[in-house]
């Protein structure tokens, strides 16, 4: 079910403001995920799209966030801006984007992010610095003077939400909590205590 046009907006007044007040990353995002026998692990992420179809991040598909989402499709994301006093809950499940849509993104990745893409085996040991270096400039020597295409291990996943918490900081600590879940008829929203 798609966003209801209140949490789109009230999301965006939320990112702009933060923008404006200068958080360094406004768009940081903590992403939890689990798996069977992984249990439940937690990192931050960058939001890059964002519309009534849910929240959008990209990621190495073979890194811990990758496999486990492939497992279990459950996930919640926390934005935290603290210069403004607000958060952001989100939960609900995951879908792949397109690959079309993966292409379009990747393509707008400055060059060394796209070759940093093939180079880094995400999440796995590494035995030093050097050794990611020499795969960096291993994997440039392969795209001279050609373009850098998106990796097949590499994607983007969309969370649909099914729950979204706003919470707005107040004095006291009397806080504003709103919580707004997806329901048979539509979005629904309580007020909660703070």
């Amino acid at each position: 079910m798609n966003l209801s046009q209140e949490i789109v907006e009230r999301f965006s007044d939320y990112l702009d403001a933060a923008r404006a007040a200068g958080e360094i990353e406004p768009t940081a995002m903590t992403i939890a995920t689990r798996a069977l026998n992984d249990g439940v692990s937690a990192r931050t992420v960058l939001l890059k799209e964002f519309d009534e179809r849910g929240f959008v991040f990209y990621t190495n598909l073979e890194s811990n966030k990758g496999r486990q989402l492939a497992e279990d499709t459950a996930a919640a994301l926390v934005f935290h801006w603290k210069a403004i006093q607000k958060q952001v809950l989100v939960e609900g499940r995951v879908e792949r984007v397109s690959d079309e849509q993966a292409d379009a993104y990747f393509a707008s990745r400055p060059r060394g992010s796209q070759l940093g893409a093939w180079a880094s085996k995400q999440s796995r040991a590494l035995g030093s610095r050097a050794e990611l270096l020499k795969r960096v400039v291993a994997t440039e020597a392969r795209y001279i003077g050609r373009k850098v295409p998106r990796p097949p291990h590499w994607s983007g996943f969309r969370v649909i939400p099914e729950m979204v918490e706003f919470w707005d900081g107040k004095d006291s600590r009397l806080h504003d909590r709103f919580r707004y879940t997806a329901g048979p008829e539509g979005w629904s929203r309580q007020r909660l205590f703070p």
